[in-house]
């Protein structure tokens, strides 16, 4: 599965996690760092990429509209890049589920 790093996470999580999650890129990347929400939603949707994000808009939007794209919604607070990639990691099996359920809109992980 791709993801698509929001603005409000570590462009070193790419190449930290491209082992993992390959594919995948940062906002920045794709010239879309202060993007709108819409922009950037509609940039994953065409290139199907899921978002990752600590952002609650993009949670609201995966509700109201379904997929795609997906979004993975981190809630971990105020934490290093470090811890993020360690759970995106340990949970590498969850997103890879999530990607395969076509109905499935959001993904929150603590």
């Amino acid at each position: 599965m791709k993801l698509l790093f929001d603005e409000n996470l570590s462009r070193r999580l790419v190449k930290a996690l491209s082992g993992v999650y390959p594919g995948s890129a940062h906002v920045f990347d794709r010239g879309l760092e202060r993007a709108d929400d819409k922009v950037v939603w509609d940039h994953a949707k065409t290139d199907g990429f899921a978002i990752v994000t600590k952002d609650m808009d993009f949670h609201q939007r995966a509700v109201l509209h379904g997929p795609p794209p997906k979004v993975v919604w981190i809630r971990l607070g105020n934490c290093t890049t470090k811890k993020i990639e360690t759970l995106l990691r340990m949970r590498a099996a969850d997103v890879k589920a999530f990607g395969e359920d076509p109905g499935a809109a959001l993904l929150a992980l603590p």
